[in-house]
């Protein structure tokens, strides 16, 4: 479901650049932003109280949290504070480059919640060989939207020719 938000919300602000919104102009700031409305997405889960059952939700996201990691809800709640501030950040110019790396480590940092979930067969969970690709390519676009922009020629005023 997540590749599905990623892809379609990427097509959409891309489309919008077609259209004629300068913002969207190009696929890697398109696919920045659609980045961006998959983690709003998916860190709304981390909040979601338990009783929910038509989402992902709080108690899902607990389930997925390996036996070796410390503090476990606080961990929840901290993963979707973060992946609420990279989208944030991948949606500001500005701090695009760093949302995308700080988002890339966060996506190798909870690869094992995702493996775990996948091989305690959580409802919330992709099968493993489906998840791992996912995850790289979130891994991909993160870094993919950190690229520094390339630098435009600055347009200089056109020099008079004497005849």
């Amino acid at each position: 479901m997540t590749v599905i938000v990623l892809l379609v919300a990427t097509l959409a602000f891309r489309l919008l650049g077609v259209l004629g919104v300068g913002r969207f102009g190009t696929w890697r700031v398109s696919a920045a932003h659609g980045l961006a409305v998959m983690l709003v997405m998916t860190a709304g889960a981390h909040f979601v109280p338990a009783g929910v059952t038509f989402m992902p939700n709080y108690a899902d996201m607990l389930a997925m949290v390996p036996p070796f990691v410390p503090f476990p809800a606080f961990m929840v709640y901290l993963s979707g504070v973060l992946e609420l501030a990279g989208a944030a950040g991948l949606v500001l110019g500005r701090t695009r480059r760093a949302a995308g790396i700080c988002l890339a480590l966060l996506f190798v940092a909870l690869l094992p919640a995702n493996v775990h979930a996948a091989e305690a067969d959580l409802v919330v969970s992709s099968p493993l060989w489906q998840r791992i690709p996912e995850q790289v390519l979130y891994i991909a676009i993160a870094l993919w939207a950190a690229r520094p922009s390339a630098a435009r020629p600055v347009a200089r005023p056109a020099e008079k020719v004497s005849a």
